[in-house]
């Protein structure tokens, strides 16, 4: 690497980056990831997650409480973040100069994001202009480990007839994407909340196309910028 601050310890091969991406990604939510939360996410056995955590704590990249689960270390953390970073910019590299649709991108660059270059990394940045954020929304982490601040509320947080620009879709389930996509539903649009159903019932959402109804398990994965 040309830069110090990006020298990894010896070792960290790719099984290792994406347990820690996983790690990140599951205690933006909770205090801590739990190891059937992270098997699920990898598709690996507890048992084999629960070795491998063993494993990244004797290396200082994970730290591991009985009863809770596993948080990242500083240097656990700087790790996932780079990754993270080079996944997003993939994502936009896939999308914007390769052409493939928004849903498509992820499991590309879940394949190609350990094994790129500092010096690729920063030549799909400059091309792209420096993005902020992935085709999904998802903030792209500076070279630094810090990530641009944001306005982002939940959708379903606006009241009724409140308006506000789509700025992230959250998630990664391709076939949600590309239905979300097919209703007008991704960053950039202006939406109107007009109604949420009871009981967990459909939301009813004003799109420059006309209105659309969706489940509030979509609903709950958009994230918008009030105005």
């Amino acid at each position: 690497m040309s830069k110090a601050t990006y020298t990894d310890p010896a070792g960290v091969n790719d099984a290792t980056l994406h347990y820690l991406d996983v790690i990140y990604r599951l205690t933006q939510q909770s205090d801590a990831a739990n190891t059937t939360e992270i098997a699920e996410k990898l598709g690996v056995t507890p048992s084999g997650a629960s070795v491998m955590l063993k494993r990244l704590a004797e290396r200082k990249l994970v730290q591991l409480t009985p009863y809770k689960g596993a948080t990242l270390t500083s240097e656990g953390r700087r790790l996932a973040l780079r990754t993270i970073r080079r996944h997003r910019l993939l994502e936009m590299f896939l999308h914007q100069v390769m052409g493939f649709a928004w849903h498509e991108v992820d499991d590309h660059a879940h394949a190609l994001e350990t094994a790129i270059t500092e010096p690729l990394e920063d030549r799909m940045d400059e091309m792209l202009g420096h993005p902020t954020r992935c085709p999904h929304g998802h903030l792209i982490p500076r070279k630094d480990g810090t990530l641009p601040k944001v306005n982002d509320v939940p959708l379903l947080s606006l009241a009724p007839g409140a308006t506000g620009v789509i700025r992230c879709v959250d998630t990664d389930n391709g076939e949600w994407l590309k239905y979300l996509g097919e209703q007008g539903l991704q960053p950039g649009v202006r939406v109107t909340l007009r109604g949420i159903a009871p009981y967990g019932g459909p939301v009813t959402i004003e799109t420059p196309d006309g209105a659309v109804v969706i489940g509030q398990n979509l609903a709950e994965i958009i994230y918008v910028e009030p105005n």
